[in-house]
């Protein structure tokens, strides 16, 4: 079968070091995290979500942005972005010379009032200042839409109910959305809906996919996504992160295996994935656990025996 509807080439938007290490329950310092952006940027990826400017009492894993950003030796041409939540956060990103600000609401009212403790509607007022800053900075603004594909409270959330959120960011200003299936309960159908109802207030080619994979449906959401003429993805190395709203969510879609699969399509990337996996190794050292993703497990495995005595070359 010939994948004709394939795009040549792919983005591949690096979560890691904000959205996978800020569920990590073990403690990281900055000199770590810088590592890792270092590394990851290294490696060939060209945006990085290094960090987030919240409140350390709700996120202490990410008390250190300023440091992060500080201390990153910056790449030409990569773009490194940073979560805020208000206009507190949105000043101390630009005193940390951040590119790129994240915004973010959700697709399901439960979720926004459990999650950050307000409406839909009043998630999307409150960031009204902070793009309007950005703009006047010179800084893009990346919308995020959690729950797009179903809901820890409320089950499953219309694709209506996503491409309402889309317009609202939309019209706040945003120059790209991100539809992230949060607690990875999503199917390729339910992404095409989903994504099919977006484009029809943002054109496709400033969407993005953001799957996680609790079900192991994330790569097949992925694939579902590229067909419709999706061309920016979301994935965070050794599958770090997680949801503390959704019992039983598991990481984000590992980096490299989406970049394994995007490869083994034909599809570039400009990432280096062996170099991702041992960024992979790095961090998963650091936080003490395990690599969740089955490429990097493959991969490493292959390099051990490659390298034992008596192995054929």
């Amino acid at each position: 079968m010939a994948w004709t509807q394939l795009p040549s080439s792919v983005e591949v938007v690096e979560v890691g070091p904000r959205d996978g290490l800020q569920n990590e329950s073990t403690p990281l310092a900055a000199a770590t995290k810088i590592e890792l952006v270092d590394r990851l940027g290294a490696a060939g990826l060209r945006a990085i979500e290094a960090a987030a400017f919240v409140s350390p009492r709700w996120v202490p894993q990410m008390a250190d942005g300023a440091a992060v950003l500080g201390g990153i030796r910056r790449l030409p041409g990569v773009c490194y972005s940073a979560l805020v939540p208000n206009e507190r956060g949105m000043e101390a990103a630009l005193a940390a010379g951040v590119q790129e600000v994240v915004v973010f609401s959700a697709a399901s009212e439960s979720f926004a009032q459990r999650n950050i403790n307000c409406s839909i509607a009043e998630s999307i007022r409150r960031f009204e200042p902070v793009a309007q800053r950005a703009r006047a900075a010179g800084v893009r603004v990346r919308g995020s839409v959690s729950c797009a594909l179903g809901c820890p409270y409320e089950g499953a959330v219309a694709p209506a109910a996503v491409a309402d959120v889309v317009r609202r960011m939309e019209q706040l200003g945003c120059d790209s959305v991100d539809i992230a299936d949060t607690i990875g309960v999503g199917t390729p159908g339910a992404v095409q809906a989903v994504f099919e109802a977006a484009a029809a207030v943002l054109p496709m080619a400033r969407l993005a996919g953001h799957f996680h994979d609790t079900y192991g449906q994330a790569l097949a959401n992925v694939l579902a996504a590229l067909e419709l003429g999706v061309r920016s993805f979301h994935a965070s190395v050794a599958g770090l992160g997680g949801c503390p709203y959704a019992r039983g969510a598991t990481g984000n879609l590992a980096t490299e295996d989406l970049l394994y699969m995007l490869h083994g399509l034909g599809i570039a990337t400009g990432v280096d994935l062996q170099a991702v996996v041992d960024c992979g190794e790095f961090i998963s050292r650091a936080v003490g656990r395990a690599s969740t993703s089955r490429a990097a497990r493959a991969l490493l495995a292959a390099r051990a025996h490659a390298s034992a005595p008596g192995a054929s070359h």
